[in-house]
C-alpha cells in the first residue's frame, strides 16, 4: 500500500523547481503542516510566505506577487480556500488572469470527523464556474507529479484539489500516461463507461474488474482535468457504451457528473448516472467509511453500473 500522500509529492516537485527558479514561491494560511510544505519552508525560507489564518489575504497576496513576476503556489484546506476566499480567487486570480496556482489540501471528506464545516463538496462547482479558472483532481501520486510539472510550465490560473491521506496507486512509476488537459483512458469497454476523478478513479478500476467477472465490459476514464473537461474523450467513451456512470467526491450538483451529462445529452444521448456525495451533510467518519456508506467504492460502482444496464 502506498504511504506517500499527493500533498507530499506537491512539496517534492516544488522544492525541486525552487532550487533552480527563485521565482517559485509558496504561501500558506497556517497550513504548512497539513499541506506537507514544512520542508519547503525550511529549505527555502526566502521563497515562503506564512499569512496565518487569513485565506482571503493568502489569495490576494499571491495575485500581487504574480503581478510582480513571481510564480506563487497558495496552499490551504480546500474547504476554506474554495469558500472563504472565493471572491479573491474569482477577481484577483481568475478575472485578472494572474499566474496563481491554488492548492486545495484535504479535499472532499478528508476531514471526515470534523463534519460539514471542513468538507469541500462544492469546490469543483464553484471554481469550474469561474472563467479562466482550471480545475484538476489528480488520482494518485504519480499523476500528481506529472500535473505539477506541467503547471510549472504555464502562466495561467488553476485550482488543484488533493486529499489528505495516501491513496492507492493508479499508475506505475515510469509508466504514467499523461497529456495536459486530456483524460486518461485506463480501460476500454463496450457496455458501460465509468468516468471518475480524483480518489474515485481507483474504485472505478476495481468496479471494472468486478464487472468483467460478470461479463460486463467497462471503460474507465480518469478525468483528472475536470475543467477544461476533455469533451472529446467523454463523447468517445459514451458513444461506445450503453450507459455512462460518473463518480466523484463532490455534491451531486455542478461537478463532474453535471458536466458529463451536459456533453452526453447534447452529443450522444443515453443514460447517465451520477454517483456522488449526497445533497446533505455527510456522515461522520474516515474517508473510507464515508465512501463505503454512500457506495462510492468498487462494489457500489459495479452495482450501479449493473442497474443502469438493467442487469441489477
Amino acid at each position: 500500500m502506498n504511504k506517500i500522500a499527493n500533498r507530499q509529492v506537491i512539496c517534492e516537485v516544488l522544492m525541486e523547481h525552487a532550487k533552480e527558479d527563485r521565482d517559485v514561491v509558496v504561501l500558506c494560511s497556517d497550513s504548512r503542516g497539513s499541506a506537507s510544505l514544512a520542508p519547503f519552508a525550511s529549505a527555502f525560507p526566502e521563497q515562503f510566505v506564512e499569512v496565518g489564518i487569513a485565506e482571503q489575504n493568502l489569495v490576494s497576496i499571491s495575485a500581487g506577487m504574480a503581478k510582480c513576476g513571481k510564480k506563487p503556489y497558495a496552499a490551504s484546506p480546500a474547504s476554506f480556500i474554495s469558500t472563504r476566499s472565493f471572491e479573491q480567487a474569482k477577481v484577483d486570480v481568475a478575472y485578472s488572469n494572474t499566474n496563481v496556482k491554488l492548492i486545495g489540501i484535504s479535499g472532499g471528506v478528508s476531514y471526515g470527523a470534523l463534519g460539514m464545516s471542513h468538507h469541500s463538496a462544492q469546490d469543483i462547482a464553484a471554481f469550474a464556474s469561474v472563467p479562466n479558472m482550471r480545475v484538476y483532481l489528480p488520482s494518485d501520486r504519480f499523476q500528481t507529479r506529472r500535473l505539477m510539472e506541467a503547471l510549472l510550465e504555464d502562466e495561467k490560473p488553476a485550482y488543484i484539489r488533493v486529499g489528505r491521506n495516501p491513496v492507492e496507486d493508479v499508475y506505475e512509476e515510469g509508466n504514467v500516461p499523461f497529456v495536459m488537459d486530456k483524460a486518461t483512458v485506463i480501460t476500454q469497454g463496450t457496455d458501460v463507461a465509468i468516468i471518475a476523478c480524483g480518489e474515485m478513479v481507483k474504485p472505478a478500476m476495481g468496479a471494472a474488474k468486478i464487472l468483467k467477472e460478470k461479463r460486463i465490459s467497462a471503460s474507465v476514464v480518469d478525468m483528472y482535468c475536470v475543467k477544461p473537461l476533455d469533451v472529446e474523450t467523454v463523447i468517445q467513451a459514451a458513444s461506445g457504451a450503453k450507459a455512462v456512470i460518473t463518480v466523484e467526491e463532490h455534491a451531486p450538483y455542478g461537478g463532474l457528473g453535471s458536466m458529463v451529462s451536459q456533453v452526453v445529452a447534447g452529443e450522444c444521448p443515453k443514460k447517465v448516472v451520477n454517483m456522488s456525495l449526497p445533497d446533505a451533510p455527510v456522515i461522520t467518519g474516515t474517508s473510507r467509511e464515508v465512501f463505503d456508506y454512500y457506495g462510492l467504492n468498487a462494489e457500489g460502482i459495479a452495482g450501479t453500473a449493473e442497474k443502469a444496464l438493467g442487469r441489477g
